[in-house]
């Protein structure tokens, strides 16, 4: 089904909404680790193959993405790219520990930066639930 096509002007909403958060100052190469994170969890193959080019576009080693998966026994990220993989799964299986990675998250990012990544786990698991129910498969 061509649910783009389809329904292109709700979609386009979804797709200007992605649009935003990747202009909004966030570092993109946080936005596109959280999404890559987010497709293997819903297990969108063709997200997860388009996120991973992405971020290999952006310079992300491979060594590096081939870890996200394991990232909760891994040494090599930062503290940073720690804490939005921990809060992409929060978000998305809204675990119970959510209040405490919360608490967390403000001491390195701002608010602007928080609602912002938050957007962004909420955007990507609507994506990823349309290409997956509606979409051809990859």
């Amino acid at each position: 089904m061509d649910y783009k096509s389809i329904a292109k002007k709700t979609l386009g909403h979804l797709y200007q909404a992605h649009s935003s958060i990747r202009n909004s100052g966030i570092d993109n190469s946080l936005i596109a680790l959280v999404e890559l994170r987010i497709s293997q969890l819903n297990g969108c193959a063709y997200c997860c193959s388009f996120h991973s080019q992405e971020l290999r576009d952006m310079g992300i080693e491979q060594s590096l993405i081939d870890k996200i998966p394991g990232y909760k026994h891994s040494e090599s990220f930062n503290n940073r790219q720690l804490l939005v993989l921990k809060w992409a799964d929060a978000v998305t299986c809204l675990t119970d520990n959510r209040d405490e990675l919360f608490i967390k998250l403000q001491s390195e990012f701002s608010e602007r930066e928080i609602v912002e990544l938050t957007a962004s786990i909420s955007l990507m698991n609507a994506l990823n639930r349309l290409r997956i129910s509606l979409g051809e498969k990859f």
